[in-house]
């Protein structure tokens, strides 16, 4: 029995692993030219189990647990439920912007995203623990941002931040944080999504804090994030559930090689 899992993010001995950056794991460069790579974990049958699958990852073998699949598909719905959000509070902005009610429920949208945003962050497979509690504080701290701006405002909140866009210097960390899971995506699976996504983001919200963008071309970014966020998210339910959880012997490496360093898979 054979199983593969795509999980492109290390390919290199024990020896070598701490001696690159992170940023480096996934690359290897020929000329002038850059390639992600991929390593597959053989799998053997289990003794204990038929259907149980034990994958040779790059540090020792590991299973995958139901609780594993779990997160998993947790991570997916999240990511899914803030893209629908997103979507429709963009596409109400688009199409009534200008009626108070339309605002409203813009801006409920975007505490919808915001929370799928975090239950996204809970429970994404990062290797490394201070990428991953960077992006959750960023996130948390949209979060305080956008909760002080809509309790001593009266507008909507949607409607102030586009009036006011040094707001966006508060609320911006929470779309810093969704910038992290585009360029996670994008590096360790090569979405065509993410990659687009991971510009687009910081450059509409900094094209609008200075005054860059006109208001055609901040409306046109706006609809393009929204459709290749829902792009991405329908994508992410039809891979398969490994990818996402990664090699879980690199887990237990980096734990107990630096364990304040490090990640739960």
């Amino acid at each position: 029995m054979v199983a593969s899992i795509n999980c492109p993010c290390f390919s290199m001995s024990a020896n070598e692993f701490w001696d690159r950056p992170l940023v480096f794991y996934a690359i290897k460069r020929t000329g002038s030219s850059a390639r992600f790579l991929s390593m597959s974990f053989s799998s053997v049958p289990d003794s204990h189990s038929s259907r149980e699958t034990v994958y040779q990852g790059q540090f020792g073998s590991f299973t995958i647990t139901p609780n594993d699949r779990l997160g998993v598909w947790v991570y997916r719905g999240a990511l899914n439920g803030a893209a629908l959000a997103f979507a429709l509070g963009a596409t109400l902005v688009f199409l009534k912007g200008e009626t108070f009610w339309s605002l409203q429920m813009a801006t409920l949208c975007y505490g919808i995203f915001w929370i799928g945003l975090g239950i996204a962050l809970a429970t994404i497979h990062i290797y490394m623990i201070a990428l991953h509690r960077l992006l959750q504080a960023f996130w948390a701290i949209g979060g305080l941002a956008s909760i002080g701006f809509a309790v001593t405002q009266s507008d909507p909140l949607v409607l102030y931040v586009y009036q006011h866009p040094f707001a966006i210097l508060g609320i911006g960390f929470s779309f810093a944080a969704l910038t992290g899971i585009f360029f996670k995506e994008a590096f360790c699976f090569d979405r065509f999504e993410t990659k687009i996504l991971t510009p687009i983001v910081p450059g509409l919200l900094l094209g609008h804090l200075v005054g860059l963008l006109p208001q055609s071309i901040e409306t046109a970014l706006l609809m393009i994030w929204a459709i290749f966020f829902l792009v991405f998210g329908f994508r992410k339910l039809q891979q398969e559930v490994p990818g996402d959880i990664g090699d879980k012997s690199v887990f237990d490496y980096l734990k107990q090689s630096n364990p304040e360093n490090t990640a739960n898979p």
